[in-house]
């Protein structure tokens, strides 16, 4: 009896670190955490590769505020998109869920 309530607790708090880790994926350049750390799960795998593309896209927005006119423009709608999605993907996460997410999971499938 004790031994399945240890391994009850084992695996719950291994599930608590699995959406820890999937939540990790959407904040940024913290998405290499879960990247590098938890290679072995499927769900925190595929809420990493997301979260790595929409740091990528962030990171390109950034390069177009030097174009001038459109540069600041672009930066905003783009920063506004990457915010909207990331916010989508820790919902996605807290429903423990794996959404794919519009025209990231394009891009995804690449990697």
């Amino acid at each position: 009896m004790a031994e399945t309530i240890l391994i009850q607790d084992e695996t719950a708090s291994d599930g608590c670190r699995s959406y820890l880790m999937a939540a990790l994926s959407y904040l940024g350049i913290l998405c290499f955490v879960p990247l590098l750390m938890s290679r072995d799960d499927e769900f925190v795998y595929f809420h990493a590769k997301q979260g790595l593309v929409l740091w990528m896209w962030s990171v390109l927005a950034m390069f177009a505020l030097h174009l001038p006119g459109i540069g600041k423009w672009l930066f905003g709608f783009s920063s506004m998109g990457v915010l909207v999605l990331s916010v989508a993907g820790l919902a996605s996460v807290a429903l423990r869920r794996t959404w794919r997410l519009p025209l990231i999971s394009y891009v995804v499938a690449l990697i």
